[in-house]
């Protein structure tokens, strides 16, 4: 029989080990009221009596400390140390390399587990001890998996029922890394999205093809300029930040603009994906931004760079300036200059994602429909 489990909620923060990223699943304030919670049954069922505490290291050393405190009967710890798990996986290989047996004799044992999953482990712990003159055997396990347990054993006192999660922190792991989180973490799922960055020289014609792609593919447009002026006009904290460096004549660090897609990105988690315009600009930015979205379990699919020969750019932009009345598409130093910097600037940015397999060239020359074909075809690819 299970006593005493709480169904736990879903998402809050993330966070990224090794190569993967993991979703807080229950705080620290709730594993610590349950800890509270369990301590009482247990000072319930033993009252008057003394017994061992087992901890199976490594994983419930957090959790045997803890438990402990809250304890208000006669206890004595001591420890075991066993094997079963691999990176993300169970081995399905139980290795003991210490187990106290001869001070169990005579004594009752409440052996004490940070997770029981498949019950591998704890049917080989119960097998072992009972092989001595123990008065009773019990267990408490701080995290159960109901949809994977094999075993036969009764658990005695569980705190979280969970899913069929990998989960780290609390003393769990990633090959040794997460132990010292205060908080359980799960395994977060890759979303399924698209996301561009899309690159062009001044009058490339990015502004046309990404309303096509956006209608097409369903993402959202993210446009550095677009955001910067919204948080500027809506003085929100970030955009009184960013115009106290723009006042000075200063470039807006990074940090300040990640911060903003990030508010972004947060108002469209069922997105489809994402186009981004106007970012990245520097391979700074570009790591940068693949930290965001591994952040938020997704990463950038590619990213197109429209090109288009400087001859054609100026035409389009003198051609351009008839109608839409800003004063730098008329300038032929002005628009040189514009190309010059998105020259300077796109060149290491392209660099970036050549070395990732993410970079491809489109044709830009042709009509509005030819290169969205081209576009098309390098992202359906």
């Amino acid at each position: 029989m299970i006593l005493n489990y709480f169904r736990i909620p879903l998402k809050m923060s993330k966070i990224k080990l090794l190569d993967k990223t993991f979703e807080e699943s229950i705080s620290a304030e709730k594993l610590q009221n349950r800890i509270s919670e369990l301590a009482n049954k247990i000072n319930a069922d033993y009252k008057g009596e003394s017994f061992i505490l087992l901890g199976i290291l490594s994983g419930s050393y957090r959790f045997i400390a803890d438990l402990s405190r809250y304890l208000e009967v006669d206890v004595q710890i001591e420890f075991a140390k066993v094997r079963s798990y691999e990176g993300s996986e169970s081995s399905g290989t139980i290795k003991t390399y210490f187990l106290p047996s001869e001070r169990l004799e005579g004594k009752h044992v409440l052996i004490v587990e940070d997770i029981v999953d498949t019950g591998l482990t704890l049917e080989y712990l119960m097998t072992n001890i009972r092989a001595f003159d123990v008065k009773s055997i019990k267990v408490v396990s701080l995290l159960y998996k109901p949809n994977k347990y094999q075993g036969s054993e009764n658990i005695d006192y569980v705190g979280f029922e969970i899913p069929n999660d990998f989960v780290v922190g609390y003393g769990l792991d990633y090959d040794e890394k997460g132990r010292t989180l205060n908080s359980i973490y799960k395994l977060a799922k890759e979303k399924n999205m698209l996301n561009l960055v899309l690159f062009g020289p001044p009058g490339a014609g990015k502004g046309t093809q990404s309303a096509k792609l956006i209608e097409k593919y369903g993402l959202v447009h993210l446009s550095t300029g677009d955001i910067f002026r919204y948080n500027i006009k809506n003085e929100t904290e970030l955009g009184t930040l960013a115009k106290s460096y723009m006042d000075k004549g200063e470039l807006v660090p990074d940090e300040v603009t990640i911060n903003m897609l990030a508010a972004e990105l947060d108002k469209h988690e069922n997105a489809n994906g994402f186009i981004f315009d106007g970012f990245p600009r520097t391979s700074a930015q570009a790591s940068a931004l693949d930290e965001l979205l591994q952040s938020r379990t997704t990463a950038i699919d590619c990213m197109l760079a429209l090109d288009v020969d400087e001859e054609e750019l100026k035409n389009r932009l003198l051609e351009r300036a008839k109608t839409s009345g800003r004063a730098d598409d008329a300038n032929p130093e002005v628009i040189q200059n514009r190309i010059n910097v998105y020259n300077a600037q796109t060149a290491p940015v392209a660099d970036y994602y050549k070395a990732k397999n993410k970079f491809t060239s489109i044709d830009g020359i042709g009509s509005i429909e030819e290169i969205y074909d081209r576009l098309c075809k390098a992202i359906d690819g």
